[in-house]
């Protein structure tokens, strides 16, 4: 068999090659650019690796800890990233991927997901007490983060005593409470719904359990490896085609840092089973909002670059409008494709927003 015709047959071997490719051009000095590019297409095999193997556990487990496990491995990129950020002093950016990966979570994907789940299989139903548990500690986390955001600014500048201490308490609050949002969703009985998916699925798991482990430690391993060269060219990229180091946070950094949990979810909804997918989507925002982003104060503190939960008016805004569509979406245990195009309308309208905002405040 050729080259050309294994290329034709299986672009995946395109895509890993492009993976390789990406360590070459930044180890050989192609430009940041080049890495940029390859590396973002790098990802995307990986991350089909990690939906199949994601795919198998939830198989065995159920989609409750099939879709936490995917949520925290699918995250674990989007820590790096924010951590090599922390390292170069980049604190904007670190807040705007931090609200970008919450509205990719639950206006980008979710929307996809019902979007295209609906076209294919019609109206889909998932469990709308467990969809509305969430959707209540979503808006608790909008109210924490409001919170420091708004009197901090009577405390004093934003690096000052004051409000560090504030962002540490606020923090340390929001992870116990995501330790107790994760106690009681493993202890919530599965609906009727759900157990409905898992009988009516009778397609085998690709991979065994260990091999499904195993799998998914070296895809995600590969993920965080290309996601650090990524944020390593984004201040050259910047520069170079004049976008905004905020958009690069809020839209770019998200989609690509997430994108295997974003194509798992959009996979699972394709498949019929939009209780995985909801449950994707909905856990990673709050892992990202009640874990990921408390988490990285305390090491930032720890890294000599202290970030704070102090966000400007236009994360806020925005965050209260994801998670008030995404709750009155989700009430009813029901999605269809319109439900999807709206959530995705949504998503495009900050998108264009986030993108002509730097250009009109210059």
């Amino acid at each position: 068999m050729t080259m050309q015709k294994i290329l034709k047959e299986n672009p995946t071997t395109i895509l890993l090659t492009a993976a390789l490719a990406a360590a070459l051009a930044h180890f050989g000095g192609w430009g940041d650019t080049w890495v940029f590019i390859l590396a973002a297409l790098g990802v995307i095999p990986l991350a089909g690796y990690i939906g199949s193997a994601t795919e198998a556990l939830a198989h065995y487990t159920g989609p409750k800890i099939g879709g936490l496990l995917n949520a925290t491995l699918g995250n674990a990129a989007e820590l790096i990233i924010t951590l090599v950020a922390i390292r170069e002093g980049l604190l904007e950016l670190v807040k705007a991927s931090i609200t970008g990966s919450i509205l990719g979570n639950l206006l980008l994907v979710m929307g996809t997901s019902m979007l295209l789940g609906g076209l294919k299989n019609g109206s889909q139903r998932f469990d709308r007490k467990q969809a509305g548990n969430y959707a209540v500690l979503l808006a608790m986390t909008i109210m924490a983060l409001v919170i420091p955001s708004f009197f901090g600014h009577s405390m004093g500048d934003e690096g000052s005593v004051g409000v560090e201490t504030l962002s540490l308490g606020v923090a340390g609050v929001m992870i116990v409470l995501y330790v107790l949002g994760i106690i009681y969703s493993l202890k919530y009985n599965n609906s009727p719904i759900s157990a409905g998916q898992e009988e009516t699925s009778h397609s085998k798991p690709t991979y065994s359990k260990t091999a499904a482990v195993i799998v998914l430690v070296i895809a995600t391993l590969g993920v965080v490896l290309l996601s650090e060269l990524l944020v390593g060219a984004v201040e050259s990229v910047v520069s170079q085609f004049g976008l905004s180091e905020f958009f690069i946070g809020i839209i770019l950094i998200p989609i690509v840092g997430n994108v295997a949990e974003h194509l798992v979810a959009v996979q699972a909804a394709i498949g019929n089973k939009m209780e995985l997918s909801i449950e994707i989507s909905l856990s990673s925002s709050l892992q990202v909002a009640l874990f990921v982003s408390p988490l990285l104060v305390f090491i930032s503190l720890a890294m000599g670059h202290p970030l704070t939960l102090m966000f400007n008016p236009f994360e806020l805004v925005s965050l209260g409008a994801g998670v008030v569509i995404a709750a009155l979406v989700s009430m009813d245990g029901e999605s269809n494709w319109l439900e999807g195009a709206s959530l995705l309308a949504v998503y495009l309208i900050l998108g264009l927003a986030f993108f002509l905002l730097p250009v009109a405040i210059q």
